[in-house]
């Protein structure tokens, strides 16, 4: 039976998986703008496919394609009566695909754009809008864990951790921050959210999307300082280039069609790894823009290859290859 979770944080780094939707938008199975996870009914190959590319590159968790698979969410375009399908198709594909190395599966939910902290009742909506995600994948699975993500109101990411606590499953809670310096809406900083949901029963804590390593590494070292060693602390940025003046890839007037301009390489993502793993980060991720090739490069920097390269050399003496003549490396890291 695979270690569990929080077992695997006690022994060192986790490498999460890569970004999903952008990804599957650009391959043709997701539609820019409502970013709705149909793909998980409607070409559930291409889905599995994705899952096996990040497997094979190192991923220790795979996430279930839930992002955005709320009710209100699947509305928008006329979805409403898959929620119960989608989220249980996209456990059950995500299982299968783990099933092929020793990976965990991570039951995710995300921001319901329903909450509202001047409406009282909009709090009672999204726990419905949770519960009904958290009960179908239950039935499905279950997952190993659960990931809530991309929040940007801390009192939606408490929600969350209410409502998934209450399952008996470990939680992992991250949110997002759009501007810097860095606060939620409500106008906490990094350390304080972190803090909160701690206190709040989150197992793991942390960071995600939205920001480039440059932008988020410094996010997640100081909810690391915030809590002390008291929860593992996760962090998962962009493969885009974002500045301090402009932090968040999505304001870039790029998005969502002209991002390959901006795409880190793969050492960039390799960087970020190894520098979250000095400044005491402990489940390393990436999101949107994420893909195979900066995951394989992060695993190569933590240790975590799971495919080994064959060794390889001229039998003459003599250079082979432009690679060799170069003296090129996959990442200077």
């Amino acid at each position: 039976m695979p270690k569990g979770i929080l077992e695997r944080l006690t022994q060192g780094p986790v490498l999460g998986d890569g970004g999903y939707l952008l990804e599957l938008e650009k391959r043709g199975y997701v539609q820019a703008g409502p970013f709705t996870p149909e793909v998980v009914i409607e070409h559930p190959d291409a889905l599995a496919q994705l899952h096996r590319e990040f497997l094979r590159a190192g991923a220790e968790v795979l996430q279930t394609m839930t992002f955005y698979a709320s009710d209100d969410k699947l509305a928008t375009v006329g979805l409403e009566g898959t929620v119960d399908e989608i989220n249980r198709n996209a456990v059950r594909i995500a299982r299968e695909v783990a099933a092929e190395g020793d990976a965990l599966v991570a039951g995710n939910l995300s921001l319901t754009w329903a909450y509202d902290p001047a409406d009282a009742a909009s709090a009672d909506h999204v726990r419905a809008l949770l519960d009904r995600q958290l009960r179908d994948q239950l039935d499905a699975g279950p997952p190993d864990f659960w990931i809530g993500e991309t929040f940007s109101y801390l009192g939606e990411a408490l929600l969350f951790v209410e409502r998934a606590k209450a399952t008996g499953l470990p939680v992992m809670v991250t949110m997002s921050f759009e501007e810097l310096p860095a606060k939620s809406y409500e106008g906490d900083t990094p350390g304080e959210c972190a803090k909160r949901l701690a206190d709040a029963g989150a197992d793991i804590v942390g960071v995600n999307c939205l920001n480039g390593p440059t932008q988020q590494l410094p996010i997640a070292a100081e909810m690391v300082q915030a809590v002390g060693g008291s929860v593992p602390v996760a962090a998962q940025p962009v493969a885009y280039a974002t500045t301090n003046q402009e932090p968040d890839f999505t304001s870039s007037p790029g998005f969502p069609y002209g991002l390959s301009a901006i795409t880190l390489s793969r050492g960039d993502l390799a960087g970020f790894a190894a520098g979250a793993r000095d400044a005491g980060v402990r489940y390393i991720g990436s999101c949107c823009g994420s893909v195979a090739e900066h995951v394989r490069a992060m695993a190569k920097v933590l240790g975590k290859a799971r495919v080994q390269e064959r060794e390889w050399r001229s039998r003459n003496g003599k250079v082979m290859s432009a690679y060799e003549y170069r003296e090129h490396t996959e990442t200077e890291v």
